[in-house]
């Protein structure tokens, strides 16, 4: 069963979705699920994860509605504020909503680096393994050391790492992020999604040969049990099909087993995530 681990829906509201610049055009209109089940028909892809874009109950409901009405959209990671006092009775309430799998908080954005090691964050991602809710970690290289101390803190709480922490594959730069990547990954209950390169990359000439030294890094120190593929469809729009993330990755693992490639395609994402089969 191939699964994309990582992927978004929306309606277009510019007030709500005011990350989406001039620039970033192409992605100013509504994506749902009719849109991207063409694309994994497509590309051989039987499900997906739907990851929140927003930082609101509101979100997390609407993913979990789109997921009542589609069986393919195997499960979501949603977003509830983790640093509120009322936290128990909002997980409470969305416990029976089994397609439920994780959270997420757009870490990236918070102004302070040290931002998942408050003391009200922590207590709320405390609660995450009473819930069997997984956390996603979206964050920039230079956030990585408060996520390696974070993963450390949580030694039982499973995470999973979004789109490689963004490494600068434009400038090329690669060693400090390694390091850290090395540190963070020693961790087993943290596993790291292969998704998001082709927008580190230059949007409108990358080459596949670019995300090499960052893949062999990955696949070096997490091994194929906790490597995880995901599409980032549809901001990967901004400089990829979704064919074309899938390809540049199938490409770096042409050489690798059967059984390899199932995992990081499928396999993994149902082990971490919990999905039904």
């Amino acid at each position: 069963m191939n699964i994309d681990a990582h992927q978004h829906f929306w309606k277009y509201n510019p007030q709500r979705d005011g990350w989406i610049t001039d620039q970033m055009s192409i992605l100013k209109r509504d994506f749902l699920p009719d849109d991207l089940i063409k694309e994994l028909r497509a590309n051989g892809i039987d499900g997906c994860v739907a990851v929140q874009a927003d930082q609101s109950e509101a979100e997390t409901e609407f993913l979990l509605s789109l997921a009542a009405r589609h069986n393919w959209i195997t499960g979501v990671v949603g977003w509830l504020d983790l640093s509120s006092a009322k936290l128990p009775e909002r997980l409470a309430h969305f416990r029976p909503f089994t397609k439920l799998r994780g959270l997420r908080h757009i870490v990236q954005s918070e102004p302070d680096d040290r931002f998942m090691l408050r003391e009200d964050f922590c207590r709320g991602i405390a609660r995450l393994k009473h819930f069997d809710l997984t956390f996603d970690i979206l964050i920039y290289p230079r956030q990585l050391p408060a996520a390696i101390e974070l993963v450390n803190k949580f030694p039982q709480q499973k995470f999973v790492l979004d789109h490689m922490a963004k490494p600068s594959i434009r400038t090329g730069e690669i060693d400090a992020w390694a390091g850290q990547i090395r540190r963070l990954a020693g961790s087993p209950n943290l596993y790291c999604k292969i998704s998001g390169l082709v927008t580190e990359a230059n949007w409108s000439n990358w080459r596949p040969a670019e995300f090499e030294p960052y893949l062999d890094v990955a696949f070096d120190i997490f091994g194929p049990d906790r490597l995880i593929f995901g599409s980032d469809w549809p901001v990967c729009l901004l400089a990829a099909t979704h064919r074309q993330v899938r390809e540049s990755v199938e490409q770096y693992m042409v050489r690798l087993p059967t059984r390899v490639r199932e995992k990081i395609f499928g396999l993994n994402a149902i082990e971490f995530y919990g999905l039904a089969r």
